[in-house]
């Protein structure tokens, strides 16, 4: 366009061809283009076949495929495997529709379809799914609803151990040569229970002591003193929780705490399992705790952090575990 603006200026087309760096055919036939069909003619036009034209699979075809990637396991299609991969997605391909397809030419397909490369979600294989589903369809919306009805709080509870000889960080080195932490030959641990709401509250407790029911009740103690309504505590079937004791503590205060139990061997429902990771992510990187009063400081400091950001605990019911619905107003339930 710059070109035939020089020309249209009264340039000669030989001098056009020496500032623009180009050959005197190029500037002819910018010249012609601009004649033809003015300044629409000299727009870049997208080079190749459009997307979509002459593909392998049909729309239906590569509808099937992906549908099939994301409800099923390799091995579910009669394949190897727990994971797919670009061989494996070719591997189905050709078993349902007899067609071969290169690694490279499997990526073109997996990007379009809106896939990525990820690191999968771990499940136990002792989970019940139909106990998951009732969780999702009727013991949760059972539990907000009865929250609502007695004015109380509902909050996720879990408790974590933190170890002095953990690796929390990465560095840069050599390759073939892995990289020296000095840390204290002294192990010790410090464990810590946490309960965390939607509204974005955080309660804690750090102790040394094993986690036991003497431990729940202490923490349910702690508990029903900041709330001056019911507060309903979601936890995991650990002995603990499901003691006599604290069955007899709950007895004694059904006008503070009540429990609500996740299904067996479901983690990924329990948003308070992002705090444990949060915490072992969040200990300093520089420093190593030398002791266990250290490294129950560092552990408290977390704690009280995160107190102070509300946003950030209401960001865990909406990571990558389940999404629990959140009100517009957070102080609202």
């Amino acid at each position: 366009m710059r070109a035939v603006a020089a020309l249209v200026a009264g340039r000669d087309r030989e001098d056009v061809a020496a500032v623009f760096g180009v050959s005197l055919k190029a500037v002819d036939i910018w010249w012609a283009k601009w004649q033809a069909g003015g300044r629409e003619a000299l727009v870049m036009r997208p080079r190749g076949k459009p997307v979509g034209v002459h593909q392998v699979l049909g729309e239906a075809e590569q509808a099937a495929v992906r549908q099939a990637v994301l409800d099923h396991r390799p091995c579910d299609m009669g394949l190897s495997g727990q994971s797919w991969t670009r061989r494996l997605v070719g591997e189905l391909i050709a078993k349902l529709y007899r067609v071969r397809l290169t690694e490279p030419g499997v990526s073109k397909y997996l990007r379009r379809w809106g896939l990525s490369f990820q690191r999968p979600d771990k499940r136990a294989v002792e989970q019940d799914p139909q106990a998951v589903r009732r969780w999702h369809e009727e013991t949760w919306p059972a539990i907000r609803a009865k929250a609502k009805r007695d004015g109380g709080e509902i909050l996720f509870a879990d408790q974590v151990g933190i170890r002095s000889d953990q690796v929390t960080s990465r560095t840069w080195g050599e390759k073939g040569r892995t990289p020296v932490v000095r840390r204290s030959g002294n192990r010790f641990s410090v464990n810590a229970m946490s309960a965390i709401s939607t509204r974005g509250r955080m309660h804690f407790m750090v102790f040394t002591e094993s986690f036991t029911a003497e431990v729940m009740c202490r923490f349910l103690d702690r508990l029903a003193g900041h709330f001056d309504r019911k507060v309903h505590l979601v936890v995991d079937g650990h002995s603990a929780h499901r003691s006599k004791k604290v069955r007899d503590w709950l007895a004694a205060h059904p006008a503070d705490v009540e429990l609500h139990f996740l299904p067996p061997y479901s983690p990924e429902l329990n948003p308070d399992e992002l705090v444990n990771a949060d915490l072992k992510h969040s200990l300093p990187k520089q420093h190593r705790a030398r002791d266990q009063a250290e490294l129950a400081a560092e552990t408290h400091r977390f704690f009280y952090r995160r107190q102070r950001q509300p946003h950030i605990v209401r960001g865990y019911f909406g990571g990558p575990h389940v999404r629990y619905v959140l009100d517009e107003n957070p102080m609202s339930f």
